[in-house]
């Protein structure tokens, strides 16, 4: 058994901070995927999809999401707060998830998101956040692991 840790709480209490939004949005594009507050919450107020691709991305991603991502997260955060190994494992892998897309996403999105949010609010919630979150839950659980 891994008895939770200050760092542990912490690490949960900034995922779901930092994914909870996200996850939102992400429920409106699947429930209406060409409706107005689909738009409004993943692409800006009173903005449109730059085209068919960016359309398909953001719901393609919504579903992977939920169907991948969400699990493992919401899983293997209970399984940390309960101690166990497996919940760390989970965890790692949806630390690697949150890294992978996110640093593709830093490709993809760049040019489009940080002229209009600006430096602090990209590098932190539009962007960082979910890169930070990822290498600190991979990092950890590792850590974790190797020392139990």
């Amino acid at each position: 058994m891994l008895e939770p840790t200050l760092v542990t709480w912490v690490l949960v209490v900034f995922g779901f901070t930092t994914c909870l939004p996200l996850f939102l949005a992400q429920l409106v594009i699947l429930k209406d995927p060409q409706g107005q507050k689909a738009k409004e919450w993943l692409v800006g107020e009173g903005e449109e999809w730059r085209d068919r691709t960016h359309f398909r991305s953001a719901y393609g991603l919504a579903w992977a999401d939920w169907i991948v991502f969400v699990p493992l997260l919401v899983v293997g955060s209970l399984g940390v707060i309960l101690g166990e190994p497996w919940g760390y494992l989970l965890w790692a892998a949806a630390g690697a998830i949150s890294l992978y897309i996110n640093v593709a996403l830093w490709f993809m999105e760049r040019e489009y998101v940080y002229p209009s949010r600006g430096p602090a609010r990209y590098f932190t919630y539009y962007w960082g956040f979910f890169v930070y979150w990822g290498l600190l839950a991979v990092g950890y659980s590792l850590v974790r692991l190797v020392g139990s």
